[in-house]
């Protein structure tokens, strides 16, 4: 059946209410723009009590998520890691992960249902109708989006529902908390491990390719040694992780080719000792250039003068490689006269 063949009476009609269009459609035409229904008030919009008993219940929600997110906080903190519970019907779970779970949950459960609430019941629910614009605002659109905007706050009563903003509020400054909490469990705190290395005062200086103890007479010019604490054995469970910090390299420089006072009393004979561990991102170090006393970091080229403090002279490292201080002991050994004095390796956050 075609248009022609309906009946004019059976045709839709454009609404004469306030929201529905001003264009004219030709009678008889099937496609006539119906407009939009009346508006409804809510019950909110003509009964103030009704509106206070909206009001207090996204207020609640707020507050509940904020309870849960100290809940959340106070799960961490108190439950063991190894508790197991039975919640029926899930079972046997971890009481931790299900309390986490639980409080955070309902934390960003009842954010999401108090603003929607908000919306649905106190915000302005009336429809507008706007025309399609170019992608290039005109001023007096620009102008118009702002008075919108203005409209919208003043409607959303914002800034008259004081009870609804506080608690909002609070309940969007503590969910955030949970996630920082979280970060604990990156790993173990390191404490001062990153600023102590195996070395100490006494402790000779071992050749890690030989294992034996290191005289001067076994540091020749124009060589680079690389040395271990005493004490310390491949076979231990935590060697890698010492070595990635106790790591020496060894080099022996006429001491007249020495450029820094500090650098020269704190070797002995010319011989120095310097942290293998480069202060950019920890590689360890071994390229070591004999006539410029300069030693290359083979990951990012950063460059150190071990002539001069083990200062940088060129690439991304941020600071001097490490010296240790080190002497001949009775025996004509080499010895170490304490740790580094800064942290070796990379910079760290709370170094100071």
């Amino acid at each position: 059946m075609s248009s022609q063949d309906i009946p004019e009476e059976n045709l839709p009609h454009v609404q004469g209410d306030t929201h529905s269009s001003d264009v004219t459609k030709p009678a008889g035409d099937p496609f006539a723009d119906p407009g939009l229904p009346p508006h409804e008030h809510r019950k909110q919009d003509i009964d103030e009590r009704a509106a206070s008993r909206s009001e207090r219940m996204v207020a609640l929600l707020f507050l509940v998520s904020m309870v849960a997110t100290v809940g959340f906080i106070a799960s961490y903190v108190s439950i063991p890691v190894d508790k197991i519970v039975y919640v029926f019907p899930i079972g046997h779970v971890s009481a931790l992960n299900f309390a986490l779970g639980l409080t955070l949950g309902v934390a960003l459960f009842c954010i999401g249902a108090g603003a929607v609430h908000w919306a649905r019941t106190l915000m302005s629910d009336v429809e507008v109708a706007d025309e399609r614009h170019p992608i290039e605002a005109a001023p007096e659109v620009k102008a118009k989006v702002l008075a919108d905007f203005k409209q919208g706050a003043e409607e959303s009563a914002f800034g008259r529902r004081k009870l609804i903003r506080n608690t909002m509020f609070g309940a969007l400054a503590l969910v955030p908390l949970s996630g920082v909490v979280l970060l604990r469990d990156l790993g173990p705190l390191p404490g001062t491990k990153l600023r102590k290395t195996a070395w100490s005062e006494g402790k000779m200086l071992i050749n890690q390719n030989t294992l034996q103890p290191l005289r001067p007479e076994d540091v020749q010019v124009g060589s680079l040694t690389f040395a271990m604490p005493e004490g310390m054995k491949e076979e231990d469970h935590d060697f890698q992780q010492e070595i990635a910090k106790a790591a020496l390299m060894i080099v022996r420089i006429q001491p007249a080719n020495i450029k820094d006072k500090k650098t020269l009393d704190w070797g002995t004979d010319g011989i120095l000792a310097y942290s293998k561990i480069c202060t950019h991102v920890g590689c360890p170090i071994s390229l070591y250039e004999q006539q410029t006393h300069h030693v290359l970091c083979p990951c990012h080229q950063s460059t150190f003068d071990l002539s001069d403090g083990g200062r940088v002279i060129f690439g991304p490292a941020g600071h001097a490689l490490p010296q240790l201080r080190i002497k001949v002991n009775d025996k004509g050994y080499l010895e170490a006269m304490g740790d580094f004095a800064e942290p070796v390796g990379p910079a760290f956050w709370e170094r100071g």
